[in-house]
């Protein structure tokens, strides 16, 4: 055995170690947690002041508590002892309102408020640390809700008695069900009514260009005329790309092709062990620069609407910088759906992203060549863990109902890989060390600029958004040399952005700002803009006909000859891959 060989051994078992704990932890880092409790513990171990500042809290609002408890037993109407979030839909049913449920819910709420006083503040703990420890006391505090539990659930407990304990009955098979699909790792539902290729990501085309990563599908058109430009969208690799042509009611595909417009869409290669070595340059090269090519060839002669959705709006981004910076001009126009440029301030997402995590996630991706959909879910679901984890338990195991399926939870179940290379460039390059608003990312071997886009701008984001905040998304501002629309509709970062015209209590706030127009801070921004009812696609398509130029007649499907003849009927072969 040679000297270097040594290290790479023990460097070996490191990251097989790793790679096995990983599975267990759902990709989080143990290491990355405990330092963060450690920096908590010793700041707050050095703050007798605060300790004691805490102690009194406590002792205070406990007495206060009490007192409140003991009114509550004799008077129904008594007010909140401690109003709820605004977005917290836990305690909102009439049974919570009762006692001695109401004090149930509202003692909950007070060790809440409490754990949240206690984490947050404590001097000298870093901002990253202190944002850990109190996202973790929340997801335990989660755990342990009243709503979770038959006996201290009054809606759990009226259901049973008035079903008899059938609910119970129907959650047992409920979650045996679960079980066994977690064991033989079936997740596919053979009753569902929402079939690929058939009632979702069901519009009609052409794969007309197939390489390694993507096939790139082009839409039947619907009118006699369409506008010459065409569009091309770039989905998130994440997931699968029919999110944006879902049923044909809500599918954004089929909202623009009977606009009379050419639409063109990526769909992502799901990569396995093969693919380790493909690398953020290849996604920008094979996946929008060779859809550019093909799109360029079947439709000669005209520019090109971009829009990209989620991490295929960065990758957009990219392509548009480098593009700018080689003097290719064939952007007409740059569409970004919750998409982010600058990561500073990346949301409650960068909770599982400092160089500890990473390290730990790119032994796990190591191992295997690629990040798994469940190791990539930990994170997700414990951003969201009432929707995503609670509610689902407390209705269908609790209340007996029957898993609620739609199209939109029909798609999420849909994940995908993501390849080891690509995935460790993706962290670091942006999420950690934000290169992109820097001006430090490469392509092609030389630093590209955001601020070397020149193509109008129209940027979308999600009020409700835990992985792009809008606040984040609203940084293009302050990147860009161009003029920038921007929208703020109301949802979260796939509902929103699902916003066909005549969904019911959908709303959206759009301005346009200048090249030359003064910066305006993202609040100030919010609070001048009015509130417009209804679907922001509409007004989007109404910005993309107003940079088209013409009507024309519709292409050909793919070209009758060369490297783009149609290979099959949309939805194509990689969506179908597991």
């Amino acid at each position: 055995m040679t000297k270097m060989s040594v290290p790479n051994v023990k460097n070996s078992i490191d990251r097989a170690i790793h790679a096995l704990e990983g599975r267990m932890t759902n990709g989080l880092s143990p290491a990355s947690i405990m330092v963060a409790y450690f920096d908590w513990l010793v700041h707050m171990a050095h703050s007798p002041g605060k300790v004691s500042e805490m102690s009194e809290n406590f002792a205070r609002k406990t007495l206060d508590f009490n007192v409140w408890a003991a009114r509550a037993t004799m008077d129904p109407e008594i007010a909140d002892f401690i109003q709820p979030l605004p977005e917290d839909r836990r305690f909102r049913a009439e049974e919570w309102k009762q006692f001695p449920f109401n004090v149930i819910a509202q003692g909950f709420l007070l060790k809440e408020q409490w754990w949240h006083y206690a984490t947050m503040g404590i001097p000298g703990v870093s901002k990253h640390h202190e944002s850990m420890v109190s996202f973790g006391a929340r997801q335990w505090l989660d755990i342990i809700s009243p709503t979770n539990f038959f006996a201290t659930n009054p809606q759990v407990l009226k259901t049973t008695m008035e079903q008899g304990g059938q609910n119970l009955v129907k959650g047992a098979e409920n979650f045996w069900n679960e079980v066994m699909q977690n064991i033989t790792n079936d997740h596919h539902d053979s009753d569902s009514k929402y079939k690929v290729g058939e009632n979702i990501a069901c519009t009609k085309g052409k794969v007309v260009y197939r390489n390694r990563l993507v096939e790139l599908l082009q839409y039947e058109p619907t009118t006699k005329k369409v506008e010459a430009e065409p569009i091309l969208i770039v989905p998130a690799w994440i997931m699968k790309y029919y999110i944006l042509d879902l049923s044909q009611y809500n599918s954004l595909v089929k909202f623009l092709v009977d606009k009379g417009h050419t639409v063109f869409m990526i769909s992502w290669h799901n990569p396995t062990a093969e693919d380790r070595d493909l690398n953020m340059e290849d996604y920008v090269q094979h996946g929008v620069m060779d859809s550019l090519d093909a799109i360029s060839a079947i439709v000669p002669d005209q520019k090109i609407h971009g829009v990209g959705y989620c991490l295929g709006g960065t990758l957009l981004t990219i392509a548009a910088a480098a593009m700018a910076r080689d003097n290719d001009e064939r952007f007409k126009t740059v569409s970004l759906f919750t998409t982010q440029t600058d990561f500073s301030e990346a949301g409650e997402l960068m909770l599982f992203i400092d160089e500890s995590q990473i390290s730990y996630m790119e032994d796990m991706m190591w191992d295997q060549g690629y990040l798994d959909t469940k190791q990539m879910s930990g994170a997700f679901q414990l951003l969201r863990s009432f929707d995503l984890i609670w509610s689902k338990m407390v209705s269908e195991y609790l209340l007996g109902e029957k898993p609620r399926v739609n199209d939109l939870m029909s798609w999420n179940a849909d994940a995908t890989r993501m390849p080891y290379k690509m995935h460790t460039e993706y962290l670091r390059r942006l999420f950690l060390n934000n290169d992109l608003a820097a001006g430090r990312f490469e392509v092609g071997g030389k630093p590209i600029s955001v601020s070397d886009i020149r193509t109008p701008i129209f940027a979308v984001a999600t009020g409700k958004d835990h992985v792009a905040p809008w606040k984040s998304v609203y940084k293009i501002h302050q990147l860009v040399d161009t003029d920038v629309t921007f929208v703020l509709t109301n949802g979260g970062h796939n509902a929103g952005i699902v916003n066909e015209p005549g969904h019911p209590r959908r709303h959206y706030q759009i301005a346009t700002k200048l090249d030359n127009d003064r910066f305006v801070p993202p609040m100030e921004w919010a609070e001048k803009q009015p509130v417009h009812e209804g679907s922001w696609w509409e007004p989007w398509q109404e910005w993309i006909k107003s940079n088209s130029s013409k009507q024309v007649a519709p292409p050909t499907m793919g070209t009758p000859e060369g490297d783009y003849k149609p290979i099959c009927d949309a939805p194509g072969t990689y969506v179908f891959e597991e």
